[in-house]
């Protein structure tokens, strides 16, 4: 049979997931001779002999490794070389490198079994991996992704790690992280005043202080966690007052499945979703009478959950442990916490102790947050197990760094048709979470090898982000409005270019006429938008102050409504400072701090306020998502509310809502009832709302972003109507629909000039 030789050029996720071994596998399997090499672009392999041989080897590269991703494949058919043997080629370096980074994968199966078998050398290893999992993002300083080019490079194989390493039918076969107790990484204990604990298993030890009570700050994947026992209310309590957080709910960690469904409601997509490699938290629903402290979760009716995704955290998860708190090292706003020296400074006076080790983390990453819907799911947090996986675009453009927002901030460089969206970075509100922000940008820089031709901004000036921006030597700026940007992050995912409607509802985002927008309805395409319409503009009385006190924005559309409220006889006026609230009315009467806001987000929070929910918040949203929690199933009424036109726009009034809901109140109408209704008509103006769009355009897709839609009862409701009304709903399912979706979409306008 005729002999012929294919030169295949591999692109994805191929590098440091067993590829090459696979490849080898493959080729040997069917008696080929050639080789295969990383390169800048991917994986290259050269395969020759018999025909029917080489068309079956082909075929056998659409079925890889669990980790790889292909995205694509050109092959080149040539005449044969001769090859005496098939070969695994040094990775070669080059220009232009776009080789594709790994997340971090949670322990295979595997290796845990050789984690708990007591014949295998690596037995209660802590540090064990494979091709199939581990560390790769967080510990890669430059590619390719060979063992020197990232943290492990500083530990040296022993001959038993080595063999396995070179082995091409080995399943650590160039595993950059293979390590064994002999030649790896290792395990200190450490009290919070830096002293080392004396024990032979610092596992053991630390098992016995999480049981006694005590919190241990424990050095991961992507950085710090901060561990307890999530049943002893007084230890998560003293955990909340040491950290400054008040009531954000913390992660929970559980041994298995079977203690996740003990204490939360798990459907099949739930339980692929916490079993996935990704590991990310998912956030479910709470099972009545759940053993896990009050504390843990507070004003909440679901639980943030995850499974172990470590060596070290299997283990810790002995001897009758069945869940933890695990929750982000770091003080409240402030970013994880990833370098040793860094953690003993900040957390030691959270943390009773500290499990370290000594393989440095390149790259922070925190944990994913996702939640379940109908049969996807909407991400509140991209980060470990998911970044630096590329978005895949519609259309190859120039080198592209998009800034994001300064809220839930992510960065994008672009590169082809390839966006690589960063990791969650956070809060833009302090020197350490800027100093992420631009450390992460130049990694990337470096990993992909991308310098921006084009930098893309939030058209906020006081934007950390903004400035940022403005301050680069790049050859062009380019200013994306917020509200826009969302709207096209969520197009980007469909590959949409417009026109198309999109609603857009969040707290906050600056309007191009100067004030803080945030109910919007648009028509958009990569091109530009047009304001359809948006909520009724409401001051808001103190600024930024009204964000962290809602009672001002609930006084205010009481206000608006009532004029003097004071003969109002409801549970809100009475319990309201009269006097303060006079000299703030003051205030906005004269337009002193007190800017106009058509955000959806605070008609939430003013809404919570007056059912006296939540009348001030120590997070933000902390209002939306507890009103959202006192919602009951099974209520179908709604309230009023009136559409009106002004200057050819479409003008949501929720007066009416209001007015209704003061009724209610003074019927003592119980607050889940009314937030319920709320909620409702709220999903009828969404509806309302894309109906006058459809009829002024004819569009009937319709992209749904913004903070407002991490709501999931508002979301499906919305979804639900706009389906029956004909209209093509998309929504986000590889990126949050919050501030963090923001920088997608200023490099999905960019890519498109």
């Amino acid at each position: 049979m005729e002999a012929i030789r294919a030169c295949v050029e591999i692109k994805g996720v191929v590098q440091g997931v067993g590829f090459r071994p696979f490849v080898y596998d493959l080729a040997l399997e069917n008696d080929l001779k050639g080789w295969v090499l990383n390169d800048e672009k991917g994986v290259t392999i050269e395969i020759e002999g018999k025909k029917d041989r080489v068309n079956k080897f082909l075929s056998g590269l659409s079925s890889p490794p669990p980790i790889a991703r292909i995205e694509k494949t050109a092959i080149l058919y040539l005449s044969p070389l001769g090859y005496n043997d098939f070969e695994i080629k040094k990775s070669k370096e080059g220009e232009g490198k776009l080789a594709l980074i790994s997340p971090d994968i949670a322990t295979c199966k595997d290796c845990l079994n050789e984690l708990f078998d007591p014949k295998d050398r690596r037995f209660r290893y802590p540090f064990i991996n494979c091709t199939n999992c581990g560390p790769r993002f967080t510990i890669i300083a430059n590619v390719p992704y060979d063992r020197d080019n990232t943290t492990m490079s500083s530990f040296t194989m022993c001959p038993a790690c080595s063999s396995e390493y070179h082995s091409p039918s080995n399943r650590r076969f160039h595993a950059q992280p293979n390590a064994c107790p002999e030649c790896g990484p290792t395990l200190q204990l450490f009290t919070n005043s830096g002293k080392m604990v004396t024990t032979h298993d610092p596992v053991e030890e630390t098992i016995a202080l999480l049981k006694r009570g005590k919190i241990v700050a424990i050095k991961g994947l992507g950085g710090f966690h901060l561990a307890c026992d999530a049943t002893k209310e007084e230890v998560v309590a003293g955990l909340r007052a040491r950290k400054y957080r008040e009531d954000k709910p913390f992660a929970l960690m559980c041994r298995d499945l079977e203690v996740v469904k003990s204490l939360c409601i798990v459907d099949a997509l739930s339980s692929n979703l916490i079993s996935s490699r990704e590991r990310p938290i998912v956030i479910l629903p709470r099972k009545i009478g759940a053993k896990i402290a009050p504390s843990v979760a507070p004003f909440q009716k679901t639980l943030g959950v995850m499974l172990p995704y470590t060596p070290l955290h299997h283990l810790l998860f002995g001897q009758g442990v069945d869940a933890l708190v695990m929750t982000s090292g770091n003080v409240s706003d402030e970013p994880i916490v990833f370098k040793d020296t860094e953690a003993f400074s900040r957390l030691r006076n959270i943390a009773d102790f500290f499990l370290v080790h000594d393989r440095e983390i390149h790259t922070r990453c925190d944990d994913s947050v996702v939640k379940p819907l109908k049969e996807t799911v909407t991400f509140l947090r991209r980060a470990r197990g998911f970044a630096p996986f590329p978005i895949k675009l519609n259309k190859k453009g120039k080198h592209i760094l998009a800034c994001g927002a300064d809220l839930k901030n992510t960065f994008c460089l672009t590169k082809g048709d390839y966006a690589f969206m960063s990791q969650h970075i956070g809060d833009m509100e302090n020197f350490e979470t800027m100093s992420s922000f631009e450390q992460g940008i130049e990694l990337f820089k470096q990993l992909f090898q991308i310098t921006p031709e084009f930098v893309v901004h939030d058209l906020h000036p006081d934007y950390f982000s903004t400035r940022y921006a403005m301050g680069l030597d790049v050859p062009k700026k380019i200013g994306v409005q917020h509200h826009f940007a969302h709207a096209l992050s969520c197009m980007a995912e469909y590959g949409s270019v417009g026109p198309a409607l999109a609603i857009v509802l969040d707290g906050t985002g600056y309007g191009e006429d100067g004030t803080v927008w945030g109910g919007e309805f648009l028509e958009v395409s990569v091109q530009g938008y047009t304001r359809l319409g948006h909520l009724k503009q409401i001051p808001l009385p103190g600024g930024d102050k009204a964000v962290w006190e809602p009672w001002r924005i609930a006084a205010a559309y009481l206000e608006r409504i009532y004029g003097d409220f004071q003969e109002l006889h409801i549970p809100f006026v009475k319990e309201l400072d009269l006097e303060r609230w006079s000299q703030l009315k003051l205030a906005v009467k004269a337009r002193i701090n007190a800017p106009l806001c058509s955000s959806m987000g605070r008609l939430f929070d003013a809404v919570s306020a007056l059912l006296n929910v939540r009348r001030s918040v120590n997070y933000e949203g902390q209002a939306a998502v507890e009103l959202e929690q006192m919602v009951k199933e099974g209520e179908s009424g709604e309230y009023p509310f009136e559409i009106f036109e002004q200057k050819g726009s479409f003008i949501i009034d929720p007066d009416p809502i209001i007015e209704a809901i003061v009724k209610d109140i003074k019927l003592k109408e119980s607050p889940s009832i009314i937030s319920t209704r709320f909620h409702n008509s709220i999903a009828q103006v969404i509806s309302r709302m894309a109906k006058k769009g459809r009829e002024e355009t004819g569009l009937s897709d319709v992209f749904l972003s913004g903070g407002v839609f991490q709501n999931t009862f508002l979301l499906e409701k919305a979804w639900d109507i706009l389906n029956d009304n004909g209209f093509r709903v998309h929504i986000h399912q590889q990126i949050p629909p919050n501030d963090g979706c923001i920088s997608l979409g200023q490099a999905f306008y960019a890519i498109h000039l």
